[in-house]
């Protein structure tokens, strides 16, 4: 069984229906990459799987276990979190308070902290020359890898990442998608929204695009990018 199923997912913002029967599924060790125009509902599919608004209707399954009515905390401790958009990381603290906190609440997890903290140094050098300093002094990509590492300090089995390259120069943007095809190697799961889709695509497993809520393409992520629907699907035109 794929580490994330969604299916028939539906969420609604008051009388807004945001997503509509959304199914995918993100198979283990790949990168599935979700694509579409802004306000297509790729961060409320984010969202709902993570229990941060709620679904209408469907199921979000994640390692064989229903996870529609379970705590956010949970269902981190189970072994799925979410990079979100815009970074939001916590300006007054410093950047080891900030990986810390990334830590969550799960015991065995905490105990692991010290080691964990040295892996995201050696993945993200700039973070440990920063670690004392003010998370809100960090320059945006900086800010990016820290919310990217402090996502990764509860040892996901599965990483949902929101708009990893928006505001980023390109060669910092080269830097991240570089960073996660080297954590599918080391075997994490990737759930991935990015407005980048040709950037995307190229270092993606699957891909699936959405328009107004519901899904309209998915497959490999080399078809797609070869696909001359690609555009009219991905811009909504």
């Amino acid at each position: 069984m794929p580490p994330l199923m969604i299916e028939n997912l539906i969420v609604h913002y008051g009388s807004v229906e945001a997503v509509r029967g959304v199914t995918l599924s993100v198979e283990a060790q790949k990168i599935t990459v979700l694509l579409g125009s802004n306000g297509a509902g790729k961060s409320s599919v984010m969202l709902a799987c993570m229990g941060l608004v709620p679904m209408s209707k469907g199921t979000v399954t994640a390692f064989g276990q229903s996870v529609g009515r379970m705590p956010t905390a949970d269902i981190v401790r189970l072994g799925m979190t979410l990079c979100p958009e815009g970074r939001r990381v916590f300006a007054r603290l410093s950047v080891a308070e900030n990986l810390s906190l990334g830590a969550g609440s799960d015991r065995a997890v905490r105990a692991r902290s010290g080691a964990n903290l040295a892996r995201m140094f050696a993945l993200f050098p700039v973070l440990a020359e920063r670690r004392h300093q003010a998370a809100g002094s960090l320059s945006g990509g900086e800010e990016q890898m820290l919310a990217i590492a402090r996502a990764l300090m509860s040892e996901p089995k599965v990483l949902l990442l929101d708009e990893p390259s928006l505001g980023l120069a390109p060669i910092i943007i080269d830097q991240i998608f570089d960073l996660l095809v080297r954590l599918r190697s080391e075997g994490l799961t990737i759930l991935l929204v990015e407005q980048k889709a040709e950037q995307a695509l190229r270092i993606a497993d699957q891909a699936c695009v959405m328009m107004a809520g519901a899904m309209v393409q998915s497959g490999p992520a080399a078809e797609l990018l070869a696909s001359a629907n690609l555009s009219k699907a991905y811009l909504g035109a």
